[in-house]
């Protein structure tokens, strides 16, 4: 299929369409880089001519937790009740990468066999790649080709590193934490990172025998989160902590309801386009920085003063700042005089 045909096809919902086109923007190729930017600017001109200002707003969800919570196994019994509803369900699995090959190690796809059968559902595992936030690097590039080819609902499921994981909060409308019972991080819902983010904390494997301890869990996350100020942009209420199984199913249905009405309040009080306007402008500003590392590393000069440079500073010659601030003359073309920074930021008498 030709990088041209795409942009048709991925509007139409063809799957192989859709994923040629994300294969195509997580090539690291300079040329795959050039089609790939023009065909995401295809589609948002196509969106635009057609004016359907409600195509692309799918409800994106970022789900994360630490590894062994059952993530994938949420995922597929919680995507399979959505798209047994009559909604389309893309689910973008970040795995972690060989630190050898990138690939990726765990391959979500072949746990998650009943939802990939499924016709309205759509999974693509993609390597991290050494990326840090627990996504891939094009993963909300992945994001806008599953909202243009027409699917309601977009699941992205982190590897799951810990606190820090808070990048899939940048690309996503609810962001979702699950947790294990009696994992014995309790204490940590009063600590900023992770938690502070979070809409809703789901604890999960609440049945059989884990079934009362998930609750006491439960509620020790609840009392936690009490404790968080509370933010603007959610209603009385959240963030809020429950528990689920997605072994018996039980919750989802309640989790599900509480995700949409969290959804539907902050689209009615604005601030649902406020956060994707804040969003599209942070990503953008993420995009200009990783162009400017890549044409630093692309420039033949740069290379070579990088090396020199960097050999000096492992000697102890220069200073890591200034070192740094004269390649960066190479880029700019003036290097930033020390102490016209320091009168910059000096009070004036």
């Amino acid at each position: 299929m030709k990088t041209q045909d795409l942009a048709p096809g991925i509007i139409a919902g063809e799957r192989r369409a859709l994923a040629r086109a994300i294969t195509l923007i997580e090539s690291r190729r300079s040329d795959h880089r050039v089609r790939a930017v023009a065909l995401l600017d295809d589609l948002a001109q196509a969106r635009a001519q057609a004016g359907d200002q409600t195509r692309g707003q799918a409800l994106r969800i970022g789900l994360s937790g630490t590894p062994g919570v059952g993530k994938s196994t949420f995922i597929e019994t919680f995507g399979m009740a959505l798209c047994d509803s009559g909604l389309r369900v893309a689910v973008l699995a970040v795995d972690p990468s060989s630190v050898r090959s990138g690939g990726s190690i765990l391959g979500d796809k072949t746990r998650m066999d009943r939802l990939a059968r499924h016709p309205n559902a759509f999974i693509r595992p993609s390597p991290s790649q050494s990326e840090l936030g627990g996504v891939a690097r094009r993963t909300r590039e992945a994001i806008t080709l599953c909202e243009a080819a027409g699917f309601d609902v977009v699941l992205v499921e982190t590897v799951g590193v810990g606190q820090s994981e808070t990048m899939v909060a940048d690309m996503t409308d609810l962001f979702i934490l699950l947790l294990a019972p009696a994992g014995g991080d309790e204490l940590q819902g009063v600590k900023r990172g992770i938690m502070e983010i979070a809409d809703m904390i789901l604890i999960n494997k609440a049945d059989g025998d884990l079934a009362a301890v998930a609750m006491r869990t439960c509620a020790d996350y609840a009392g936690a989160l009490r404790l968080l100020r509370r933010r603007s942009y959610d209603p009385k209420g959240y963030p809020l902590a429950m528990t689920v199984s997605a072994v018996t199913g039980d919750g989802l249905e309640t989790a599900w309801e509480k995700m949409q009405a969290l959804a539907d309040w902050r689209r009615t009080q604005g601030h649902w386009d406020a956060r994707r306007r804040d969003q599209a402008r942070h990503w953008f500003e993420t995009e200009v920085r990783q162009g400017l590392l890549a044409r630093l590393a692309g420039d033949p000069d740069a290379r070579t003063a990088m090396a020199r440079l960097g050999d000096a500073v492992a000697a102890g010659e220069r200073p890591p700042a200034a070192a740094a601030e004269e390649v960066l003359s190479l880029l700019f073309g003036r290097a930033t005089k020390p102490d016209e920074s320091l009168d910059a930021r000096a009070p004036r008498t």
